[in-house]
């Protein structure tokens, strides 16, 4: 007898096996996590060295194409990361369908939207002389 034969026949009819994505969720938060640490260092040392600038010089920085470059990608891969993690916490915690449904909705309205202000905020002053 072997695991596969423990399995009730149903459970296939009806899709509720495997769907083979969890180990990508896993592998992108992950890949997301690690990204952030380089990005993270760099976003603090920024910030930390513009703390006593005039707006001027702030602007003249994140201006630079690779600062700007780079803060796109910090702030599309935090978002990113973020509905990762926020989606294993609901669907691990909230136990009522339509409420687990309207939370990821929810959560990916907001992050898609923050990200999406984040790199406008950025192209805004890159582009702007």
């Amino acid at each position: 007898m072997t695991a596969k034969d423990l399995r009730n026949p149903i459970k296939v009819a009806r899709g509720l096996g495997s769907s083979q994505s969890g180990v990508g969720h896993w592998w992108t938060q992950r890949v997301t996590a690690v990204a952030l640490i380089p990005l993270g260092i760099w976003f603090v040392f920024v910030v930390v060295s513009l703390a006593h600038s005039d707006f001027a010089h702030a602007h003249a920085v994140v201006a630079r194409p690779w600062n700007a470059l780079l803060l796109i990608a910090f702030v599309l891969t935090m978002f990113w990361h973020a509905v990762l993690g926020l989606q294993v916490v609901v669907e691990d915690y909230v136990h009522v369908r339509w409420k687990a449904v309207a939370w990821l909705l929810a959560i990916k309205f907001l992050a898609v939207l923050g990200a999406l202000a984040g790199v406008l905020a950025v192209l805004r002053i890159a582009l702007t002389p």
